[in-house]
């Protein structure tokens, strides 16, 4: 579940970085803690589905944009 959770995290700061959009922006839109967000991105959280679709709103994508998939789990 670990690969899970970094791949998650590489395509969240990934989708972040391509809008210019910093750790704190980002907090503030999708209304999760910076600290939070910073685990996320270094895979140290296993991230719930709400947060996802929170995540997702505030960087405008869907949700299915920011999940990793061909990985074998």
């Amino acid at each position: 579940m670990r690969d899970l959770s970094s791949q998650f995290g590489i395509k969240l700061r990934e989708k972040r970085e391509l809008l210019g959009i910093s750790q704190d922006d980002l907090a503030l839109k999708s209304g999760i803690d910076r600290s939070y967000v910073g685990r996320i991105e270094r895979g140290e959280v296993n991230v719930s589905l709400e947060k996802v679709y929170m995540l997702a709103s505030a960087l405008g994508c869907s949700p299915c944009m920011l999940l990793p998939y061909g990985m074998n789990v």
